[in-house]
């Protein structure tokens, strides 16, 4: 199995670090054999949508399973729709989390674990209209409403903008930002024909 793990430097020994898409490093281990590849996550700097752009890096290089602190909503989704578990609230060294997992420590997590994380819907316009939409729905199967709703709330505290990744980070175009973008829209867009429809089959039924 192909684990990443968050961590703040580029090797086993590396402390986990408890942010995901401000994570200074990703570290893909090889469950089986603990070969290692470390990167630099270009998303640090990004000034909104880093945890979706992270977890587009960590569903690129076929991960199987995450392994972070925390995690936003969006970034959450991300990850679960490409079929990537991931597992939350982890301490230690990369190379303890890995054993963690592997001996049975640590459980899957099922939904997102921070409501307002930093990058994670800023930008994006049309977001808090569709959080407020989804917000009618009273709870009917829209998981990612609500954390979409939330996620338009004021960044993580815990969010250390001194720390910056060792390596060098290219940023990223404007035709990769609009693509990215443009991507997370028709996502958003085919949610919402689905709240739709169910608020029209609520009324019928009434």
């Amino acid at each position: 199995m192909k684990i990443c793990v968050t961590a703040t430097a580029g090797d086993l020994n590396a402390q986990v670090d408890p942010r995901f898409g401000r994570s200074q490093y990703f570290v893909f281990v090889d469950s089986d054999t603990m070969v290692f590849e470390a990167m630099p996550n270009e998303a640090i700097a990004a000034p909104g949508g880093a945890g979706i752009q992270a977890a587009q890096t960590v569903v690129n290089k076929g991960a199987n399973m995450l392994i972070s602190g925390n995690i936003g909503p969006n970034a959450f989704q991300v990850l679960s729709t490409a079929g990537v578990k991931v597992a939350t609230g982890v301490n230690g060294t990369v190379k303890e989390a890995v054993e963690m997992y592997k001996n049975g420590g640590l459980s899957e997590t099922g939904t997102s674990t921070v409501a307002t994380h930093a990058g994670m819907g800023a930008g994006f316009g049309m977001g808090m209209g569709m959080g407020g939409g989804r917000g009618s729905g009273r709870g009917r199967g829209m998981g990612m409403g609500r954390g979409l709703g939330l996620s338009m709330q004021q960044p993580m505290p815990s969010q250390p903008q001194a720390q910056a990744p060792q390596a060098p980070t290219a940023p990223k175009t404007k035709e990769e930002e609009i693509e990215q973008l443009s991507n997370m829209a028709s996502r958003l867009e085919k949610d919402l024909e689905e709240v739709k429809k169910e608020i029209e089959e609520l009324k019928r039924r009434r």
